[in-house]
């Protein structure tokens, strides 16, 4: 049965309070959780943040807390400027996620993902990786980009995020494409416009990227499988199903390693469609 198309979302939440930016949301089910987004321009330092079972304080990196209300769903910002709806839904909304995830039984990876045949694969990449980079690259190739940085999972069911990828300059002149879109979060981003996703995506693996010599496919061993996600958990909060981590952790996974040149990124899109299609 297909999802009322007046319920948008991301990451298996509805959202609301962001009408400017419904075009970056996906069509969303009745049963997801309702999120309300609103944001307040205030002074704040925040000493310290914490997770309740219905409440949630998070500071921002960029400065500035989240005021998080899980009975009345809302997720309120509180910052030095204003918001825009566009900047609330990414990269803003993906703290929030990490842990309305964990209310809800859910795991959550800071991961960005892509889906070949229906098969999706996590990809797991540190800052400076070429994550972002290696997304678009298979975006140009009519790859469907399952999300940019945070991927919620519901068990092995994939939760789409928000339909953006952002660049930093240099890749989005080099790929030639993405808008910019100025200073969102900590750094100046490049926007690519994603288009929509099958309803029902099941995660299939993972690739963790690296850098190397030549492009390759390492198979992982399975302790280093959830060692690995353990360190890229969305919200570092106890499971409440520790179960679902280590299924998850057992899926195939691989390091990919790539050269640290601009060359070698096509090869390394060829390798990860391959990976993909199992």
């Amino acid at each position: 049965m297909q999802p009322p198309a007046d319920l948008r979302g991301a990451y298996g939440l509805r959202v609301d309070g962001v009408d400017a930016a419904r075009d970056l949301l996906v069509a969303a089910d009745s049963a997801w959780p309702s999120l309300q987004l609103e944001s307040r321009v205030e002074s704040s330092s925040l000493d310290t943040e914490w997770v309740r079972s219905d409440e949630a304080l998070l500071a921002l990196k960029t400065g500035g807390h989240i005021e998080l209300d899980r009975m009345h769903g809302t997720a309120v910002f509180v910052v030095d400027r204003p918001l825009g709806a566009e900047e609330l839904v990414h990269p803003y909304l993906a703290p929030v996620a990490a842990v309305m995830a964990h209310w809800y039984g859910r795991e959550s990876i800071h991961a960005g993902a892509f889906a070949v045949d229906g098969r999706v694969i996590g990809v797991v990449g540190q800052r400076e990786s070429g994550k972002s980079s290696t997304l678009a690259r298979l975006a140009l190739d009519g790859v469907e980009i399952v999300c940019d940085d945070m991927l919620v999972l519901e068990r092995r069911r994939v939760l789409a995020g928000p339909r953006s990828l952002d660049l930093r300059e240099e890749p989005a002149r080099r790929l030639g494409i993405g808008s910019s879109i100025g200073t969102a979060g900590a750094r100046e981003r490049w926007r690519v416009r994603l288009g929509g996703l099958a309803d029902e995506l099941e995660l299939s693996g993972w690739v963790h990227l690296a850098w190397g010599d030549r492009v390759e496919a390492v198979p992982l061993a399975g302790a280093d499988r959830v060692a690995r996600l353990l360190v890229e958990r969305g919200a570092r909060l106890p499971s409440l199903d520790p179960a679902v981590l280590l299924d998850l952790a057992s899926l195939p996974s691989w390091e990919v390693r790539r050269p640290r040149v601009w060359e070698s990124l096509d090869e390394t899109a060829d390798c990860l469609r391959e990976l993909g299609r199992g």
